[in-house]
Parts: C-alpha cells; structure tokens; sequence
C-alpha cells in the first residue's frame, strides 16, 4: 500500500501538540481481517493526558474533491462504528487541509 503523502505532517502535528504517538499504524481486526478500507490508508494512535485520539489519514488529491470527500466520510463512519467496539476509548479524528475544507468551484 502506497504511503499517504501527509502521513508525516500529520505525525509532525500531533507530536508538536504534545501527542504520543502509541501505534503508528493502528489496524482494526473486525470478522478476522485487517481492515484497509475507502482509501484511508492508516490510521495513528496517539495519546496526551489520558485521553486517547486515533487520526486518519487521507490525502484529498484526487480530480474530484467531492469523490475524495465522499470516499473519506465513508471510511470515518465506518472507522468510527468499528473503533466504538473494538477501542472505544478512542476518538477518531480526519484530518484536512484548509484549502480542502474551504474548496468551492
């Protein structure tokens, strides 16, 4: 699997923050399988204070900003039902560039 090209900058942000990265590619077993699902590559675990975070992360750089958005909602609720079973202290978190938040034709 191709490496995320924000993998990095994501990590950078939430060490920067204080945050301890506690599994660098944090993977969901659900019915017996690794799940790798709707293009977000990985997920981070991370820890501050007691409160634990997991961070998706997706890179938004495809020909259709709203496919991209579409396919990274997916894998958020999907992620998110999934982590609410298995990690449920875990919040999860997508995060994504301002120029993608704010993308109007």
């Amino acid at each position: 699997m191709l490496k995320d090209i924000y993998d990095h900058q994501v990590k950078n942000a939430l060490e920067k923050e204080n945050w301890q990265i506690t599994k660098d590619k944090l993977v969901l077993k659900w019915v017996a399988r690794d799940l790798y699902i709707l293009g977000t590559e990985k997920l981070i675990a991370a820890e501050k204070t007691g409160q634990k975070i997991a961070v998706g992360v997706k890179s938004f750089i495809s020909n259709s900003p709203i496919a991209d958005l579409e396919k990274a909602l997916r894998a958020y609720i999907l992620y998110y039902d999934i982590l609410q079973q298995l990690e449920p202290n875990h919040h999860l978190y997508f995060p994504i560039r301002q120029e993608t938040y704010t993308y109007s034709d």
